[in-house]
C-alpha cells in the first residue's frame, strides 16, 4: 500500500490524520500522571519554563511542512510498534524505580514513535526535526548541576589566581582578600545551557540546510554557554573584588549574569546568521490518492493506533498488578546499642550534622566509641516509595546546596572489605560553618551506601535499576541508606582507618538490622 495525503479532499485527509490524533490523545490519557508531572516541573522550575513553548513550536514546524506532507505516501511502519513496546517497557521500569526523567523521556519517545507507526517512514523522516525537538519538553539536566558547579569553581579559582588574586578554596567555597564566595546551583549554568541549546537548535534548523552546518551550530550552542558561564562567574567575583563588594552582589549578581549571557548568545546568533542558507522551496504538484486508497490507508492507521493503545493499556495493567498494596506494620528502625564487642553506644552525639534526606519512613542515628576512636551512623529506611518519598533522587543530599551551616568540600568513592565481599561506598568531607559554633567535630569524613534488596550499592543508576527489578519481581521496594562518619580533625588517615574498621566488621550486623525492619516476623523474601 502506497498512497499520498490528499490536498483537495479535506475529508479524506482528516480520515488519514484522525487515527494518529486519537493515538496521541489516548496515550496522553493513559500516561496522564507522567504528563501532568512533566508540566508540574515546568511550572515549578525556571530552568524548564521554556518547555511550555515546545509543543506550539513543534505544531508550527509541522504546519510549515504541510505542502511536503501532502505529497508523501502514508504506509504505517509496523517496526515502529516494536519501538513503542520498548518505550512502554522503559516507562514501566522508570515508574517502578520512581525515575521522573526516564518515564517522561519514554512518554515523549512513545508519542514520537506514533508518527511512523501510524503514518509511515516517509512522513516520519519529513518530520524528523520536529520529532527531535519534542524532546526539549522533557525536563532533563539536573544531573549536570554538580558537575557544572565543580567546573565553574575550577575555572573561577584558576582565573582569579592568574589575575594575581590569592584564593583559598574548600570544595565549592573560596575566600579572597575582599570576601567569601561560593558556587551554588544557580551558578552551575545549567539554565543557560538548556536555553541556549534549545534556541540554538531551532536557529540551526531554520537557517541552515546543510546537516554539517546544523550540527556545528548545535554543538556551539552547547559549548558557548558553558564558557560564557565560567567567564560570567569570574567577572562577577572580580567586579565584587575591585569594587569592594559594591557591585555584582545580591540581586545584581543575577542581573549581570543574565545580561552577559544575553549578549554572548546574541553575538553567537549574529555570527551564525552570516552563514545562513536560503530556505528550500516546498514541492509542487502533490500526488492525489483515490478514495479506495485513502480508505485503506485510514484502516491501516486505525489498526496501528489500536495496537499502540493496546500496548499502553497492557503497560498500565502490569503496573497496577505490581502496585497492589500489601498489609504490613509500620517500619521502625533501631540501630544496635552495641556493635560487637568493639563498639559501644556513646552518651553524647558526635556532631549536630544531619544528612538532607527527605521522605524516609523511619530514621535513627547513634554514636559509637571504641578504645581509641569515635564514629557515628545515621540510617534512613524507605518503603512504599513514590515520587515524593524516594531514596535515590536529586533532592537528597549529604549536604543540601542551600545549607548554610554545613558544606561539602570533597567527594569520591572508597572500597571496603567485608565478610561477604568488597563493598563500594561514596565518600565525602563535610565542614561546619562558623554558625555551628564549637562542636566536637567541625570536619567529618562521611561514607555512605544504599541497601536495596539484600545488596549494597553506591551508584545511583544501579540503585534505581535494582529497585525497579525488585518491584517487577514482586520483592517490594524496601531500601535504606547508611551514613558512617568520623571526625576528620588533623589526621585524615586515622578517620579513614576508623571507618574502614567500623564498616568492614559491622556492615553484616547492620544488614541484619535492616532485614529485621523489612521482615519483622523473620520470614525471608
Amino acid at each position: 500500500m502506497n498512497v499520498a495525503l490528499p490536498t483537495r479532499a479535506s475529508a479524506a485527509r482528516w480520515a488519514v490524520i484522525l487515527p494518529g490524533a486519537v493515538a496521541i490523545l489516548g496515550l496522553l490519557a493513559l500516561f496522564r500522571d507522567t504528563a501532568v508531572a512533566m508540566v508540574g516541573i515546568w511550572s515549578k522550575s525556571d530552568t524548564y519554563a521554556h518547555a511550555y513553548l515546545v509543543v506550539p513550536i513543534v505544531l508550527w514546524m509541522v504546519w510549515r511542512k504541510r505542502a511536503t506532507l501532502d505529497t508523501l505516501p502514508v504506509r504505517p511502519a509496523h517496526w515502529a510498534l516494536v519501538a513503542a513496546l520498548a518505550m512502554c517497557v522503559l516507562w514501566l521500569l522508570g515508574e517502578l524505580g520512581s525515575m521522573n526523567s526516564v518515564t517522561q523521556f519514554a512518554l515523549v519517545a512513545l508519542l514520537a514513535v506514533t508518527v511512523p507507526a501510524v503514518f509511515g517512514r516517509a512522513v516520519a523522516l519529513a518530520l524528523l526535526f520536529p520529532l527531535f525537538f519534542l524532546f526539549f519538553a522533557v525536563p532533563l539536566g539536573e544531573f549536570l548541576i554538580p558537575v557544572m558547579m565543580d567546573a565553574t569553581a575550577d575555572f573561577t579559582v584558576t582565573a582569579l589566581q592568574l589575575s594575581g588574586v590569592p584564593v583559598y578554596r574548600e570544595g565549592l567555597q573560596f575566600v579572597i582578600p575582599s570576601g567569601s564566595w561560593s558556587v551554588v546551583s544557580a551558578c552551575s549554568g545549567v539554565r543557560y545551557l538548556i536555553a541556549s541549546f534549545m534556541v540554538g537548535t531551532l536557529f540551526a534548523y531554520l537557517n541552515y540546510r546543510s546537516p554539517t552546518r546544523r550540527a556545528i551550530f548545535m554543538v556551539l550552542s552547547l559549548v558557548v554557554p558553558v564558557i560564557a558561564n565560567w567567564l560570567r562567574a569570574y567577572m562577577i567575583v572580580m567586579l565584587g573584588h575591585l569594587s569592594d563588594n559594591q557591585l555584582a552582589v545580591g540581586v545584581d549578581h543575577l542581573i549581570y549574569g543574565w545580561v552577559f549571557f544575553g549578549v554572548v548568545i546574541g553575538l553567537m546568533f549574529m555570527i551564525g546568521a552570516r552563514w545562513s542558507e536560503p530556505e528550500e522551496a516546498e514541492p509542487q504538484g502533490p500526488v492525489l490518492a483515490s478514495p479506495a486508497e485513502g480508505a485503506r490507508s485510514s484502516n491501516a492507521g486505525w489498526l496501528s493506533a489500536g495496537a499502540l493503545l493496546a500496548l499502553g493499556l497492557a503497560t498500565q495493567a502490569v503496573l497496577w498488578k505490581v502496585d497492589q498494596p500489601q498489609a504490613r506494620a509500620e517500619p521502625v528502625l533501631r540501630l544496635p546499642a552495641a556493635l560487637g564487642s568493639d563498639w559501644q553506644a556513646a552518651a553524647q552525639p558526635l556532631s549536630p550534622w544531619v544528612p538532607s534526606y527527605k521522605g524516609a519512613r523511619t530514621t535513627d542515628t547513634r554514636t559509637y566509641e571504641s578504645a581509641d576512636a569515635v564514629a557515628a551512623i545515621w540510617a534512613a529506611y524507605y518503603v512504599d516509595q513514590g515520587y515524593e518519598n524516594k531514596l535515590v533522587t536529586s533532592a537528597n543530599f549529604v549536604v543540601s546546596p542551600v545549607e548554610t551551616a554545613w558544606g561539602m568540600v570533597a567527594g569520591g568513592r572508597v572500597q571496603v572489605s567485608t565478610a561477604s565481599g568488597p563493598v563500594t561506598l561514596q565518600s565525602s568531607i563535610v565542614r561546619a560553618s562558623a554558625s555551628v559554633g564549637d562542636t566536637q567535630a567541625q570536619r567529618l569524613l562521611v561514607w555512605h551506601v544504599y541497601w536495596i534488596g539484600d545488596s549494597f550499592v553506591s551508584n545511583d543508576v544501579q540503585a534505581k535499576l535494582l529497585l525497579a527489578w525488585n518491584r517487577l519481581r514482586g520483592r517490594g521496594d524496601d531500601a535504606a541508606v547508611l551514613m558512617f562518619y568520623a571526625p576528620l580533625g588533623g589526621d585524615p588517615a586515622k578517620a579513614s582507618s576508623t571507618l574502614q574498621r567500623l564498616v568492614g566488621a559491622q556492615l553484616p550486623l547492620l544488614e541484619r538490622s535492616l532485614k529485621a525492619v523489612r521482615d519483622p516476623g523473620g520470614a525471608a523474601r
